[in-house]
């Protein structure tokens, strides 16, 4: 071959060629449930990569095939507000990308009341003979822990595990792990319980839950992009349960694909992992197309 001809093969192999379908792994999560007493329930977890698991006990999703030149919607949900422990929180707010649609995480709930269903479901308030923790959604999130016995407050659900019912030590429920970035992330925890004397505050779930609040304090708030629960708030002279954290919704598909919002809304950063782009979005609505 001459040298002319080697040079342009050489060109040639070094070129990116356009897919024009091709396979995209997502992971889907909502905002998680805002606390009253009671924890907030984590965001709904979904995800369709290969050897991870969704939320609720799920297994990873059927695949997704992307086709260069459509738009696919994005929202990233945000996470449910706070309340004081005398009242319920508020729930999280759906994720979307596509045809997938992340149920937002149940509100933590008030004193004698239950709790909210969501992805995973919120924690049930303190006092009262009867107050349920919330249901979560199939395959995206568990449910939250119930008081059923005049106790304190129970933390919210995650999308890895169930808060335990009827007891002073009622956690939020654990996350899920996920590597679709390249590096393994738990997220997608229940918020904890808000105290109630002598009662303490319990602990927010691994993957974003935040903790219960202590004599007079304020539950933490879930972590940002992660769908954690917010912590619930103390009962008496307290400041009121944490927010839910906002959700997230990460894609990862070839190289050779290029990313672009068609109109705005969306806040994200595109990494490489190997052969692979992943594009992480944390906040908006909008629009996601490939070339």
């Amino acid at each position: 071959m001459s040298v002319i001809g080697s040079a342009l093969s050489f060109f040639f192999a070094s070129q990116k060629v356009p897919l024009s379908s091709f396979a995209i792994s997502y992971l889907v999560i909502a905002g998680g449930g805002g606390a009253g007493g009671g924890g907030g329930g984590a965001g709904g977890y979904r995800t369709n990569k290969t050897g991870q698991s969704s939320g609720g006990g799920g297994a990873a999703e059927s695949s997704f095939t992307g086709t260069a030149g459509t738009n696919y919607t994005v929202t990233v949900g945000a996470g449910g507000t706070a309340a004081s422990a005398g009242a319920n929180g508020g729930p999280g707010i759906n994720s979307v990308f596509s045809t997938v649609t992340s149920i937002g995480g149940g509100y933590g709930g008030a004193a004698n009341s239950g709790g909210g269903t969501g992805g995973s479901g919120g924690g049930g308030g303190m006092g009262g003979a009867t107050n349920p923790g919330g249901a979560g959604t199939a395959n995206q999130g568990f449910k939250g822990g119930s008081n059923n016995a005049f106790l304190p407050a129970c933390g919210g659900g995650g999308a890895g595990a169930a808060a335990i019912d009827n007891s002073s030590s009622s956690n939020g429920g654990v996350g899920v792990s996920s590597d679709i970035t390249g590096s393994a992330v738990t997220r997608g925890g229940g918020g904890g319980a808000g105290g109630y004397t002598p009662y303490n505050g319990t602990s927010g779930g691994t993957g974003g839950g935040g903790a219960g609040a202590n004599t007079g304090g304020t539950g933490v708030s879930g972590t940002a992009n992660t769908g954690g629960g917010g912590g619930g708030g103390y009962y008496i002279n307290g400041g009121g349960g944490g927010s839910g954290g906002s959700g997230v919704v990460i894609l990862r598909y070839p190289i050779a694909a290029t990313i672009s919002n068609p109109g705005g809304g969306l806040t994200f950063s595109t990494a490489t992992d190997g052969a692979f782009k992943v594009t992480t979005i944390t906040a908006g609505t909008g629009d996601v197309s490939w070339s």
